[in-house]
């Protein structure tokens, strides 16, 4: 028997919850934002952080905006992933309107970095990580860049996922590398996990 290419799997996979995603109607993706965006805010580490790092959706992602527009209500600083040209890194910039974001890498909204603050501690806050699925475990599949891999691994702080209900899968693959978040908000339920030692 062949082995499975995991690349062709993932790939399938990818296409698949992009599909779905796209094939959403505005009213029923609105609904499941809200939905998500209710949950978020009521947990604790939420409620409760002084920081939250938090990626411009996209229109096929839950939408971010409302969740930064509340975190700025309660007084928390937001910053915002800007990736570092020829690299697969990122930095998060402080940002305190969205007149501060401009359209940059693969058509991403990131902060216009001389109008911000490099955020230089990382150590705390909420981070909103994004993916295309995650799984019972905690564990993601995001969009292949690598990006938030390779921030995830200096991150010290709390990882919460967020993902629409029917893109979560039993297991995903991953690697011994992989993180995965402490948390996922899905539009229909809070999947916590516990800490890995």
């Amino acid at each position: 028997m062949a082995p499975v290419d995991i690349r062709i799997v993932k790939s399938k996979i990818r296409n698949d919850i992009k599909e779905y995603r796209k094939s959403l109607s505005p009213r029923d993706k609105e609904e499941m934002d809200r939905s998500i965006l209710r949950r978020i805010t009521s947990v604790p580490e939420y409620q409760e952080a002084d920081l939250l790092l938090c990626y411009i959706s996209t229109p096929i992602e839950v939408n971010t905006r409302p969740l930064v527009e509340d975190a700025w209500r309660r007084g928390k600083r937001v910053a915002a992933p800007y990736c570092i040209a020829g690299t697969r890194n990122m930095d998060f910039y402080l940002i305190t309107s969205f007149d501060q974001l401009a359209v940059r890498t693969y058509g991403v909204w990131e902060p216009i970095a001389d109008q911000c603050e490099k955020l230089t501690d990382i150590s705390s806050g909420v981070c909103i990580v994004p993916a295309l699925s995650y799984d019972l475990e905690g564990y993601r599949m995001g969009y292949g860049g690598g990006y938030y891999d390779r921030f995830l691994a200096r991150f010290g702080g709390f990882k919460l996922g967020i993902v629409y209900d029917s893109c979560v899968r039993r297991r995903l693959a991953h690697g011994r590398y992989d993180l995965p978040v402490d948390l996922v908000v899905t539009d229909r339920r809070i999947l916590h996990f516990p800490p890995r030692g």
